[in-house]
């Protein structure tokens, strides 16, 4: 096959993943704040479209950790052909879609990790991939970081609490962290651009690495980076709603005040690592965030079956979507012809996804947002009531 027309093919198929980044992960970065009722959900969405615009344009450490780390160089450069790099795409955008359409818990950035990664081991070998920076640049982050910002959102609720105790039993009495949320929650989405954006920034470059039309994938294109984040800000206002909608059910005890102190974990957590080129799943990280702050108010409990199967969840989706992204690499190693199954089968899988989203009511039954499902986690008792001329503790 032509090497001009597998390099446009994929650049338009990274693109599009990068679409569904946005429609897939993004609209959680404004979970908390629709749920409280700080904002109203298209302001909501429109709001995270443009941060994420302009965040991916803020740094390029993550996708230099894709584009020159992930995977090694031989004699003849980077391990991976633009073939390869294809398949893995297709894998990964399938496993997506698949998820996303059945509401399980996954993350968009590991399903590219792991199609690559699969596609790679199958065309190149297990030489192919540096294990030593995935595990340093992507399973620790994603071990740690939602443990974190869990961590970090805990001390904060409880901090907030305690220095508004005197609202206690006052349903509106912390109302005043409803404007804040609306900073918060735009800095998670300004940093959700700050670090989804960049892996298909950093594909892009790894292609035209492997294709001899870069020499090193230490530097990114302008026209990378502005196509990267075009496409994940579109993703965000067009899909966002299909998650959106979810969220009323499955953040219905989040308060102003955790609100808050969830959104702020996440998006010091996110910020911090973007800055030195951790690539993490965001999804992850916002959802240990909410379970910290509904861990951090008073009677709470946890829910360990959801928990549980949120984690599994998360344990999964690297090792799925990269025996999705092995099989279709071998397809793709039969030639030109592999590759146009692939693009084939990705299509239909795609198209069936769209048309069984089309016809099927969205509800927390058939798609759940995973920050959503999150709240869900850790159950809340009822604060008990003040009594009479007394402040509850």
């Amino acid at each position: 096959m032509d090497l001009t027309l597998i390099v446009v093919l994929v650049i338009a198929l990274a693109l599009f993943f990068d679409f569904t980044n946005g429609f897939h992960d993004t609209a959680n970065a404004m979970a908390t704040p629709i749920a409280t009722g700080a904002l109203r959900p298209k302001v909501a969405v429109t709001l995270a479209a443009i941060l994420n615009l302009v965040g991916a344009f803020l740094s390029t450490e993550v996708a230099k950790t894709i584009s020159g780390g992930i995977i090694n160089e031989g004699e003849g450069g980077v391990l991976i052909t633009p073939q390869l790099i294809f398949a893995g795409l297709i894998g990964a955008i399938v496993w997506n879609m698949v998820t996303w359409l059945l509401g399980l818990p996954s993350s968009s950035s590991h399903a590219l990790f792991g199609g690559l990664i699969g596609a790679a081991i199958v065309g190149a070998g297990v030489n192919a991939v540096d294990f030593s920076v995935v595990l340093s640049k992507v399973i620790l982050p994603a071990i740690l970081a939602p443990l974190t910002a869990g961590l970090v959102a805990w001390l904060a609720t409880k901090l907030a609490y305690a220095i508004t105790r005197r609202y206690d039993g006052k349903p509106d009495g912390r109302d005043g962290f409803r404007h804040a949320q609306i900073f918060s929650s735009s800095l998670v989405a300004l940093a959700h651009g700050t670090n989804d954006a960049q892996k298909t920034m950093g594909v892009i470059t790894l292609m035209l690495v492997s294709a001899g039309l870069q020499s090193s994938g230490d530097e990114v294109q302008t026209w990378v980076i502005v196509s990267c984040a075009v496409a994940i800000a579109l993703g965000t206002y067009m899909g966002g709603w299909r998650i959106i909608r979810t969220l009323g059910t499955g953040l219905t005890d989040v308060k102003p005040a955790q609100g808050f102190a969830a959104e702020t974990a996440t998006a010091a957590t996110i910020l911090a690592s973007s800055h030195v080129g951790f690539a993490l799943s965001t999804t992850q990280v916002a959802s240990g965030s909410v379970i910290g702050s509904g861990l951090g108010r008073r009677g709470s409990t946890v829910r360990w079956r959801t928990a549980g199967r949120i984690g599994v969840g998360w344990l999964l989706t690297l090792p799925a979507a990269g025996a999705v992204g092995a099989i279709t690499a071998f397809i793709a190693l039969l030639g030109p012809i592999g590759v146009i199954i692939d693009a084939i089968l990705g299509a239909g899988v795609i198209i069936t996804i769209f048309l069984l989203s089309q016809r099927n009511e969205v509800s927390a039954s058939n798609v759940v947002s995973e920050v959503a499902d999150s709240g869900r986690a850790v159950k809340i008792k009822r604060n008990p009531k003040p009594k009479k001329g007394k402040v509850s503790k």
